[in-house]
């Protein structure tokens, strides 16, 4: 059974009444709250895409239809399938930027990240990177400061931000990871639209990491994902066995709901207080969650 990978751009999403009314009764009641609480329409959307593309994945791939299963959260925040058992099934969300991305695999661990590439918010490029030192090594820095111009050192910045974070989600490790600890060397192989480029290894701890694979790809110009593929814990598969790697595929809303069934009531307030919020703050730093 192949792995998934979906994309859903909510930047570009302006939810009808009807849509956002369908959508907030087709998740679970505590979900549906804690979306509410969002203060901004942006950070809402995008967590409401999330939750609707878990549901679709348990309906499609695991084949429980979408009001018999409940999903819970780790003590860290990670979704799990609470019931029944997600049969072998590792899956991974990331938003940021324009797009909420969901990658999902059998018998592996999986991470995921999606990264925007922008400009700093408060502070000039060489100072952002100045606050930023501890995160990568040496080598990265190198690799980093010499892609070109600012614009294309954000870009690098980004891309590797983004290979660390898949790696950590993968593995479940929080804030006491010491990022130094996983050093990343690139594929020379250039990263395009519509292509996946899995050349890129770890080294962690100055070890190569030869069980683990990095999938590479581009939303657009301005988006970068990487997903991280481990070995599972009780799986005796590889991750290089994936070949070629899957392509994230861009779903529509009605994607999103082409399997769901309303499993809440309607309430008209709901679409209310949407509506009173504002799309994002005045000055969009669009800082990584």
């Amino acid at each position: 059974m192949g792995g998934v990978r979906w994309a859903f751009r909510g930047g570009s999403w302006t939810p009808t009444r009807s849509e956002w009314l369908l959508a907030s009764r087709c998740v679970q009641r505590e979900e549906r709250e804690r979306i509410g609480q969002f203060m901004f329409s942006k950070d809402a959307k995008s967590a409401m895409a999330g939750r609707l593309l878990l549901r679709r994945l348990v309906c499609e791939k695991i084949g429980v239809p979408w009001a018999d299963f409940h999903l819970e959260r780790t003590p860290r925040g990670k979704p799990y399938l609470a019931s029944p058992e997600a049969g072998g099934w590792s899956f991974n969300l990331s938003h940021q930027g324009d797009y909420t991305v969901l990658a999902a695999e059998q018998g592996l661990l999986v991470g995921v990240d999606v990264m925007k590439t922008t400009m700093p918010g408060s502070s000039s490029v060489p100072q952002f990177f100045q606050i930023m030192t501890r995160q990568f090594t040496e080598r990265e820095w190198s690799v980093i400061r010499s892609a070109g111009s600012e614009w294309e050192q954000l870009t690098m910045f980004y891309r590797h931000w983004a290979l660390k974070e898949s790696f950590i989600k993968a593995i479940g490790t929080g804030l006491g990871f010491n990022l130094q600890r996983a050093e990343f060397h690139l594929t020379e192989e250039p990263l395009t639209e519509g292509k996946v480029c899995n050349g890129t290894r770890m080294h962690l701890d100055e070890e190569l990491e030869e069980g683990w694979v990095f999938e590479e790809s581009l939303l657009d110009r301005d988006h970068h994902v990487a997903v991280a593929l481990g070995p599972g814990v009780e799986s005796a598969l590889s991750p290089a066995i994936l070949c070629p790697s899957p392509s994230f595929t861009l779903l529509s809303f009605s994607d999103l709901i082409s399997m769901a069934t309303p499993i809440l009531e309607e309430d008209s307030s709901y679409w209310e207080s949407f509506q009173k919020k504002a799309e994002a703050p005045k000055r969009q730093s669009d800082m990584h969650r």
